[in-house]
C-alpha cells in the first residue's frame, strides 16, 4: 500500500514517511504512526502523520508486518 488512503493508516502502524526536508532527495524515514494530521479520506502525495518520536511527514509506503 502507498499511504495515499486514510483508511489504510491507523495509529500504531509503521510506515516510511518523507519528511519535509527529505522531499527532493527522497529520503525514507521509518516509524510508528502516533497520530494522522491529514483529515481528507485521499491525499495525492501521501496523508501527513505525526510519527511516536514527533516527526512529521507524508506516508511513503506503508511496512508489510509479516
Amino acid at each position: 500500500m502507498d499511504g495515499k488512503n486514510r483508511k489504510d493508516i491507523y495509529p500504531g502502524l509503521e510506515v516510511d514517511i518523507i519528511l519535509k526536508k527529505d522531499q527532493r532527495s527522497g529520503t525514507l524515514t521509518r516509524g510508528i504512526v502516533s497520530n494522522l494530521l491529514t483529515s481528507a479520506p485521499y491525499h495525492s502525495r501521501g496523508i501527513k502523520v505525526r510519527l511516536e518520536d514527533g516527526q512529521v511527514g507524508r506516508v511513503a509506503a506503508i511496512v508489510d508486518e509479516e
